[in-house]
């Protein structure tokens, strides 16, 4: 992540490539975490791998979040497309220029300005995928981090990123909407965005 920001995200031409390739990169890690797990341990076996913090169990996730709706396969994988579907939608009503409506990357640089809201949402995303690629191929979902100083349900590399990415996403809107999108969106209205005359 640290080598896209450097590298690309500053400048201004590779911010959507780059935030597509964190998404990717979020989709791959969660993927390759699961692969090893599935592929090295048994289900329900354990072993730690940060005591007295965290240890892999192998669980399989029937359900959404904490397993719930557990056994509702096709209404998941309906909730989660229906879901990504919206997401969509709502940015293609803020951008009308064609192009913004076919590239979900383009469209995340043009709806929100500030950095830190461009990759919460590129986390959440690379989340969603993943977790959506086990729902389809398997029926279930591959969860394996496991705390150790408190009861709570295990969850994966995929849950970490949604989670990170919605706390990373609400601290933007409540310290960054206001400065940057929304006084963005009014300079646009008006004619003095700067960026326009560019």
């Amino acid at each position: 992540m640290a080598i896209l920001y450097f590298c690309f995200y500053r400048r201004s031409k590779g911010k959507a490539v780059c935030l597509a390739l964190a998404a990717v990169l979020c989709v791959a890690a969660d993927q390759a975490v699961k692969w090893l797990v599935v592929n090295t341990m048994t289900l329900g076996q354990s072993q730690p791998l940060l005591p007295p913090l965290l240890r892999l169990t192998r669980v399989h996730n029937y359900g959404a979040a904490w397993s719930s709706f557990s056994g509702a396969r096709w209404l998941l994988i309906i909730l989660t497309a229906v879901g990504m579907g919206v997401l969509a939608w709502l940015l293609v009503k803020v951008v009308r220029h064609p192009l913004g409506q076919w590239s979900l990357a383009w469209l995340l640089v043009k709806v929100v300005r500030h950095p830190l809201g461009q990759w919460s949402l590129a986390c959440i995303l690379g989340g969603g995928i993943g977790n959506l690629i086990d729902r389809v191929r398997l029926g279930y979902v591959v969860d394996m981090l496991d705390t150790m100083f408190m009861d709570f349900p295990v969850f994966n590399v995929a849950d970490v990123f949604v989670v990170c990415g919605t706390i990373c996403a609400l601290i933007y809107y409540l310290a960054f909407y206001g400065k940057y999108d929304e006084k963005h969106r009014e300079n646009k209205t008006d004619g003095t965005d700067p960026a326009a005359n560019k």
